[in-house]
């Protein structure tokens, strides 16, 4: 940060490496932090990495790496509910076996977790100690012009270090109603629910997010009861239509109920129940809440304003296409951020930082080319332009969809529900965007983003060699629907 109180010239030049080192100064240890972090090192910088609750951040340790280790869990149980149309029986009844039939040990799933979590976590400390990164424990503070301290869990300032270039990578936290605090035991955040070690006899979910409908599509898996709680007219608000669809059916078929088109205005324990009341006066009552309303960046103590970072109102960093502040020197990457509230963004933030500040050639983010994928049962997969965007007429283009239940694989395996859906424009047949639902959905999308980012055609995509039967199978026949198109 070679300035901490001055704004950026309308052009600033970017810092040029010195015979002495760049110095970087990466406060956060989450996705944007431990990768800008690796990136710097590589191009040579002398880096520095201050995290305070353990490297690789929320997305490791309490978010994404636990979320999606516990979905794999249900994943297994929901394939067995599944697999009666399959021919499988009990060896004992001859009846079709169900995941009822099986006792989820949420003990030991639970300890699985957290080990798998720490287990990552170690791999990201020594493939930074490999690279050459200081790793520090403790809170960053910005204290001025090229300094950031590291404070000590006391609120001592343990130490000062001086930098060229700066990041602040510090992600966020699950945000909290102040009528429903969470207690760890019976009202509980996304990051408290590993500490169960008995599986909830009733969860009643606040949230139809991502996270939310996340976990109540695992835990109905596990077998617990689920009861979502949606303020809008769809689960997944924001998503494709279709999409949403598919997965409230799937919910209605696998016995979550959902509770749309109102909010949780409070919560509050008696004995092993939480009663949670509703805008329209209902009460729900549980054995157990998850809060899922989404999260507020953790930029609070940061010295943001002392240093003139602007913030919007929000609370997250405003930054460029290329991660920059508005203060020279000194990038931010990851939720913190308010970009978009994924981890392969925020490392892509981290490492485009890096990038532009060490002089390297940087391609800024490209919102249009971020994939994203919903973990629920069927998943969710989407990237590009979407179908809304064409309703609205934002955007020309042609919507192509497939039910997966033609793709013979798909019936092989059993899955009926599901669909692959592209985005291409009329006249040149580029691929804009897409969709998938379907078992592994977050994998299959990988070939629509390619075409995405690369322009592709339909044709092109029509044309490649997909393996029979596949699932994958169905993106290359969608594709062939504007084959032979004028």
């Amino acid at each position: 940060m070679t300035d901490l109180s001055t704004d950026l010239p309308p052009d600033p030049d970017r810092i040029t490496r010195r015979e002495d080192r760049v110095r970087v100064v990466i406060i956060g240890g989450g996705p944007g932090g431990y990768e800008a972090a690796l990136t710097a090192a590589r191009l040579g910088a002398e880096v520095s990495l201050i995290e305070e609750r353990g490297l690789g951040g929320a997305a490791v340790l309490t978010d994404v790496v636990p979320s999606k280790t516990l979905i794999a869990t249900a994943e297994v149980l929901d394939v067995v509910a599944r697999s009666g149309a399959l021919g499988i029986r009990d060896a004992d009844s001859a009846a079709a076996p169900t995941s009822g039939a099986l006792t989820v040990d949420l003990a030991a799933v639970n300890a699985r977790v957290r080990r798998l979590a720490q287990a990552q976590s170690d791999d990201i400390r020594a493939a930074l100690e490999r690279a050459g990164v200081r790793v520090i424990t403790g809170r960053g503070r910005l204290a001025g012009p090229n300094t950031v301290e590291v404070v000590d869990p006391d609120g001592s300032v343990g130490g000062r270090l001086t930098a060229d270039v700066g990041l602040i990578a510090v992600g966020a936290r699950p945000r909290e109603l102040p009528t429903a605090r969470p207690d760890g035991r019976r009202i509980l955040t996304w990051t408290q629910v590993y500490d169960l070690t008995e599986l909830p006899e009733h969860l009643i979910v606040v949230g139809s997010g991502v996270t939310g409908a996340e976990f109540a599509s695992a835990y109905r898996a596990l077998g617990s009861e689920v009861t979502l709680v949606s303020s809008r007219d769809q689960v997944l608000p924001g998503s494709d239509p279709d999409a949403a669809r598919a997965l409230e059916e799937s919910f209605a078929e696998r016995g979550v109920r959902v509770h749309a088109r109102t909010r949780a205005e409070a919560a509050r324990v008696e004995g092993d129940e939480v009663l949670v009341t509703l805008a329209d006066g209902t009460v729900l009552r549980g054995s157990h809440l998850l809060m899922a309303v989404g999260g507020v960046p953790s930029t609070r103590g940061l010295g943001l304003e002392e240093a003139h970072v602007r913030v919007k109102p929000s609370g997250h960093i405003e930054t460029d296409r290329v991660s920059r502040t508005n203060v020279r020197g000194l990038y931010a990457a990851g939720d913190c951020t308010g970009v978009y509230p994924l981890a392969s963004v925020a490392a892509m933030q981290g490492r485009t930082a890096m990038y532009h500040a060490l002089g390297e050639a940087v391609a800024p983010l490209i919102p249009n080319q971020v994939a994203s994928a919903v973990f629920t049962s069927p998943e969710i997969a989407t990237v590009g332009h979407s179908e809304q965007e064409v309703s609205d007429g934002h955007i020309a283009a042609e919507v192509l969809t497939l039910p997966l239940a033609t793709n013979p694989r798909a019936k092989m395996q059993g899955v009926r529900e599901g669909f692959v859906k592209l985005i291409v424009r009329p006249d040149s047949h580029t691929v804009l965007g897409g969709v998938v639902v379907a078992p592994r959905a977050s994998d299959l999308i990988h070939p629509i983003s390619l075409a995405v980012s690369q322009r592709l055609t339909a044709e092109a995509v029509a044309r490649a060699f997909t393996v029979y039967p596949s699932v994958s199978g169905s993106t290359a026949e969608v594709a062939r629907q504007v084959v032979g198109q004028v």
